[in-house]
């Protein structure tokens, strides 16, 4: 049903184009109006509780599939990309010297105009994320895409190729999905790990309501992200040996980020227990 409305949308955007500039009468997809609803968005399935997220991340290191799944699976939970942005990374986007994913606007979730006119979304890499891309590297690197398609690599992987691993592996699609990373970060780094929202919401590449906002949002806190993403590599790190840790951020990344002073005095301060 989702398809079939967006197909709907699609079409009567042509048709509107056709009658403005006289290449046909009229729009036929009026009279489909209110045939075809948009199916209620569903919450995607997450692991929201840290034992749970420790099993499934032992799980992921002894997965048996292919390196570049496995590599996939590793990393996922790490930079908690929307699915479509993280399956189709290229490696001219990456630069693993300054750990730095630079992923164009055009593959970020939003509408046309600023797909094509936005700025790129910037993810720093944490030490763990380089690593992995490193030992992927020989196997991939010399083609466009991170991870290819088993059968071609032309194309990147498929869309169901984390999901059929997570399914492989025990977790049932109501436990866990691909997109619920992106809710397991959310939560766990508010929650657990007390981390200002504001730099959550600017990792997550969230859109800010005001244009202000947006415009400030572009380049937001890409200091505080790379200690955030290095502070939730390591505590995925700890999940996955057993270890159930109490907060673990540095001061910087447990207060606002508005004012430098207070940011400076935090800085030599050493991690809370």
């Amino acid at each position: 049903m989702e398809t079939a409305y967006r197909a709907l949308k699609a079409a009567g955007a042509v048709f509107r184009h056709g009658v403005q500039n006289g290449l046909c009468e009229s729009d036929p997809t009026r009279d489909l109006q209110g045939a075809v609803v948009m199916p209620e968005s569903k919450h995607r399935a997450a692991v929201t509780d840290p034992a749970k997220l420790g099993q499934l991340l032992r799980a992921i290191e002894s997965y048996q599939g292919t390196p570049v799944v496995r590599a996939a699976l590793t990393l996922a939970p790490m930079v908690f990309l929307r699915p479509n942005e993280f399956r189709r990374a290229e490696w001219s986007e990456i630069d693993l010297e300054s750990a730095t994913w630079t992923i164009p606007s055009v593959r970020m979730k939003g509408r046309l105009k600023a797909k094509l006119s936005g700025v790129p979304h910037i993810v720093p890499l944490a030490p763990q994320a380089v690593a992995v891309l490193r030992q992927l590297q020989p196997l991939t690197g010399k083609g466009r895409y991170v991870f290819p398609n088993p059968l071609t690599a032309e194309r990147p992987m498929s869309e169901n190729a984390i999901l059929t691993a997570l399914r492989r592996m025990g977790f049932a699609k109501e436990e866990v999905t691909g997109h619920g990373f992106r809710a397991t970060a959310r939560t766990i780094l508010a929650e657990r790990l007390d981390v200002a929202a504001e730099l959550v919401e600017a990792q997550l590449a969230h859109a800010v309501s005001d244009s202000l906002g947006r415009a400030y949002n572009r380049a937001r806190f890409l200091e505080q992200r790379r200690q955030m993403m290095t502070t939730w590599a390591n505590y995925l790190d700890k999940l996955r040996t057993g270890f159930q840790a109490a907060p673990i951020a540095p001061p910087a990344l447990v207060r606002m980020f508005t004012h430098a002073e207070e940011l400076a005095r935090n800085k030599d301060e050493p991690e809370s227990k």
